[in-house]
């Protein structure tokens, strides 16, 4: 391999699971700050699929695994949207025999195979001394698998859902709602003009952040959310009645992707599941849409009313960061480094109540983060409580300390 010698080590840095806005910079971050202070910085790709491709071999064609960062290529990419290292939903712990690469295939040869030897030796060969996982809560777990391996890692926070434990917020979920309030304000004129329910199915599969922070910016009357199961007539009447109250008679509910009804379970696209364990939710906003216009005429004098239904999806997952989103993943770039070189790592760099700071990245596996609901969620309204704002953080109801 490459002459490290003269270097202080190698960094590798990685990203997984779902692409949020804020990627790139974070990567950015990482890597100048790295190269300012004596590192080589290697860019793992396709999340930790990369990290179990690699072929050992310095004659092997290896650059769709990984590849050598320069201040010059994080510049191109720092200020877009998505990951050009590209990522993945590999768990190399639990890799079927299909999913083995070729050149282990004789080797791992089980319904289910733990490649962590392998992802180990590869680390080793490319030279690397801290790894920087940046991902949501299951990308992170295979960070804390390493970690318990003796590997020095220390850990990014990002995912739409803002849903990692230990810390306020997450890359990409500023974005997320920013988008989120845009694009139901864009459809709100054609719920005006046609008099009709506006139903925004939004991300969520766990937790209910992407929901409860529009509604309470004033984008939805009501929000339904995974922590809550809710009754449909319920919300149909609360509905109702907003959309009488408006001159343009409609009303607009936000649908956490994880949502369930009163007695019900979620909804899925289908039964196939990821590494992870995780079947691909899809259809909630579709089924509400239905219940909604069925139940609408039991409390509009027996007209049934019409619905409008988005699934935003990808829409807020694409494009360029916002500005939170450009910012905190500079900041969390370079606390990084800051731990890395004190030598201190298995952590996890975090918002706390506005501050920067890091906590022991096993709090990714030890705990969940959801809506308080009994703090923050009127049950009885199907929407946030607005009281007792006084020295909440910038996200209300997203502190791991409240």
């Amino acid at each position: 391999m490459a002459n490290i010698n003269k270097i202080k080590g190698v960094i590798g840095i990685l990203t997984g699971g779902g692409d949020v806005p804020g990627l790139n910079p974070a990567i950015r971050a990482v890597t100048i700050r790295a190269l300012r202070e004596g590192y080589k910085v290697v860019g793992i790709r396709h999340g930790w699929a990369g990290a179990i491709d690699i072929v050992r071999d310095d004659k092997a064609d290896n650059s769709d695994n990984f590849q050598w960062l320069t201040e010059e290529v994080v510049n191109r990419a720092g200020r877009t949207g998505g990951t050009f290292l590209h990522s993945s939903r590999t768990r190399p712990s639990t890799v079927s025999r299909k999913s083995v690469p070729a050149h282990l295939q004789e080797q791992y040869q089980a319904d289910t195979n733990d490649l962590t030897p392998e992802v180990l030796k590869n680390l080793a060969w490319l030279g690397v001394d801290y790894m920087i996982p940046i991902g949501g809560d299951d990308t992170l777990s295979y960070g804390v698998r390493l970690a318990q391996e003796g590997f020095k890692v220390v850990a990014i926070p990002k995912t739409m859902d803002n849903d990692v434990p230990g810390t306020d917020y997450c890359i990409g979920f500023s974005t997320c709602v920013t988008r989120t309030i845009a694009m139901t304000n864009i459809l709100r004129t054609s719920a005006g003009s046609h008099e009709r329910f506006l139903v925004m199915e939004v991300f969520g599969r766990y937790a209910g952040f992407t929901a409860m922070l529009p509604t309470m910016a004033g984008v939805a009357n009501r929000c339904v959310i995974p922590e809550y199961r809710f009754n449909v007539e319920h919300l149909t009447e609360l509905l109702v009645a907003d959309r009488f109250k408006n001159p343009s008679k409609y009303s607009v509910v936000l649908v956490s992707e994880g949502a369930m009804f009163e007695g019900g379970e979620m909804i899925f696209h289908n039964a196939e599941k990821d590494a992870y364990g995780h079947a691909k939710l899809g259809g909630i906003g579709d089924v509400v849409s239905e219940k909604l216009k069925e139940t609408s005429a039991k409390f509009n004098n027996g007209k049934k009313i019409e619905c409008i239904n988005q699934k935003l999806g990808y829409l807020v997952r694409g494009g360029d960061p916002d500005a939170i989103d450009s910012v905190v993943p500079m900041a969390y770039g370079n606390l990084a480094l800051d731990l890395i070189l004190q030598n201190l790592h298995g952590r996890l760099v975090v918002l706390k109540n506005g501050r920067y700071d890091h906590v022991p990245l096993d709090v990714v596996t030890s705990t969940k983060k959801v809506v308080d609901v009994g703090r923050f969620y009127n049950t009885e309204r199907l929407r946030p409580h607005y009281k007792s704002f006084e020295m909440k953080p910038l996200f209300i109801m997203t502190s791991s300390d409240l």
